[in-house]
C-alpha cells in the first residue's frame, strides 16, 4: 500500500539521493521551522531592551500564530491558483522582510505586528513545501516524508539553539540571521526548483470550514486545540519560568527540540504500530499532564528536566495528530488538514497570552495546572470520541501521513 523502498536506503531514490530541488526546499523548510522556537531563549532579554512585560512580549507568539491559523483558510486557495512554486517563493519572500523589520523594531507593538506578518508568510510557505517535496522527490513518498521530517525537527531543535546564540549579542541579530538564511533559501528555490503542475481542483476559501462539518475530524481538531494549548504554554512561558541566560535557555530548548524530533520521526511510529494511535496519543497526553504539573510545581532543576522531557510526549502527540486529522474525513487531505489546523492554532495564539495573564491573576503555578488540565481534556475528547477517530473501524496505522504526503506542520 505505501513505498516498499526503504527510505534510509542510499541508492535512486534514498532520503540522501534527492535532486537539488528538494534539498532547497527541504533547507528553506528547516529555517521556517527555526523560526517557531527561534524567540525562546531571547523573550526576557526582548522583555528587557524594549521595556515590556513578560505579557507583552508573549503576544510575539498570539500574533504569529493568530495570523497563521487565519491563513490556513488562505493557503489552499492561493497554490490552487499561482502554483507551488510561486507560493513558496511569495512566503519567503514575506518573511524575509517581516524578520527584518523584527530585527529594527523600537517598541513591542511594532515587533508583534511585524511578527504576524511573518506568520503570514511562514503558513505560506510551509503549508505548500511538503507537497513540493513529495512532487519532486525521487524514489516516493516515504523518502520525501522522512525528509520534511527531518527538517521539521532540525529547525524545531536548532531554533532555540540559534536564538540564543545570536541572541547573546543582542536580541535584534536572530531576526536578521533569519532573514538573511530564508534569502539564501529564496535564492536556492528560484534557481532549483521547476513550476509544479497546479491541482486540477481549485480550492475554495470556505472548503475547509466545510470540511469541520465531519464529526471525526472536527473531533481531532477538538482534542489538538486542548492539546496545542498545554504545547504553547510549555513553548512560550516556560522561559520566563527557568529564568536563564540566552545560552542556557537555548540549549535547554535545543534539547527539547532533539527529543521532539527523534519521538516524532522515530519513536512514534514503532509505538503506534505496536499499540495503536489512539491508546498511543491519550496515555501520552495524560503523561504529558503530569510533565506540566511537575514542570510548574518542582525545583529549578525539576522544571529543566521536565521542559526538555515534554519534547518527547510533543513529538508523539504531533505525529499521532497527524494522522488522525489526515485519516478520519472523506475530504481532500489539504482541505482538511486546513480545517484541523485553522481550528489547533488558535490555541498556539491563546496560550502565549493567557499563560502569564493568569500568573499575574494568581500565581506563577496556575498557568500550568490550566495546562495540564487542557492536555487532560484532549485525552477526554479522544476517549469519548473513540470511534468518530478511528477510520473504518480500525485504528489508523503509521503508513497513512506517508502516503498521503502532508504532515502535521504542513497546512
Amino acid at each position: 500500500m505505501g513505498d516498499t523502498k526503504d527510505p534510509f536506503d542510499a541508492g535512486a531514490g534514498g532520503i540522501l539521493r534527492q535532486p537539488k530541488a528538494v534539498w532547497a526546499t527541504a533547507g528553506a523548510a528547516v529555517v521556517a521551522f527555526m523560526g517557531i522556537g527561534l524567540v525562546d531563549p531571547i523573550l526576557p532579554s526582548i522583555a528587557s531592551g524594549l521595556d515590556a512585560t513578560a505579557g507583552q512580549v508573549s503576544l510575539l507568539f498570539t500574533s504569529y500564530f493568530l495570523i497563521t491559523a487565519i491563513a490556513m483558510l488562505i493557503t489552499g486557495f492561493v497554490s490552487s491558483r499561482v502554483g507551488g512554486r510561486r507560493t513558496l517563493l511569495l512566503g519567503l519572500a514575506l518573511v524575509v522582510v517581516f524578520a527584518a523589520l523584527s530585527g529594527t523594531s523600537n517598541s513591542v507593538g511594532e515587533l508583534v505586528g511585524f511578527r504576524a506578518g511573518w506568520g503570514f508568510g511562514n503558513a505560506l510557505f510551509v503549508s505548500t513545501a511538503l507537497a513540493v517535496i513529495v512532487g519532486a522527490a525521487a524514489g516516493g513518498s516515504a523518502a520525501a516524508i522522512l525528509l520534511y521530517e527531518s527538517a521539521l525537527g532540525l529547525g524545531m531543535a536548532c531554533g532555540p539553539l540559534v536564538g540564543a546564540l545570536l541572541g547573546d549579542a543582542s536580541w535584534r541579530y536572530p531576526f536578521f540571521g533569519t532573514a538573511f538564511l530564508m534569502a539564501i533559501g529564496f535564492l536556492c528555490i528560484t534557481a532549483f526548483l521547476k513550476e509544479q503542475p497546479k491541482p486540477a481542483t481549485k480550492t475554495s476559501l470556505l472548503d475547509p470550514i466545510k470540511a469541520l462539518g465531519h464529526g471525526g475530524l472536527a473531533s481531532a481538531a477538538v482534542s489538538a486545540f486542548f492539546y496545542n494549548y498545554t504545547f504553547f504554554t510549555v513553548l512560550a512561558f516556560t522561559p520566563f519560568v527557568l529564568d536563564m541566560t540566552p545560552y542556557k535557555s537555548g540549549a535547554v530548548f535545543f534539547a527539547w527540540g532533539v527529543l521532539l524530533a527523534v519521538f516524532s520521526v522515530i519513536v512514534a511510529p514503532r509505538m503506534q504500530a505496536r499499540f495503536g494511535s489512539l491508546k498511543v496519543l491519550g496515555g501520552s497526553l495524560v503523561l504529558l499532564a503530569i510533565d506540566v504539573l511537575v514542570l510548574g510545581y518542582g525545583n529549578h532543576t525539576a522544571a529543566i528536566v521536565c521542559t526538555i522531557l515534554s519534547g518527547a510526549f510533543i513529538g508523539v502527540n504531533n505525529t499521532v495528530y497527524t494522522e488522525l486529522a489526515l485519516g478520519v474525513s472523506d475530504a481532500p487531505r489539504p482541505v482538511a488538514s486546513a480545517g484541523y489546523n485553522f481550528v489547533r492554532w488558535f490555541a498556539a495564539a491563546a496560550a502565549p497570552y493567557f499563560a502569564p495573564k493568569i500568573e499575574e491573576w494568581s500565581n506563577i503555578h496556575i498557568p500550568f495546572v490550566v495546562a495540564a488540565v487542557t492536555a487532560v481534556l484532549g485525552a477526554l475528547v479522544v476517549v469519548v470520541r473513540r470511534h468518530a477517530l478511528t477510520h473504518d473501524a480500525e485504528e489508523l496505522e503509521p503508513k497513512h501521513a506517508a502516503e498521503d504526503g502532508v504532515t502535521v506542520f504542513a497546512n
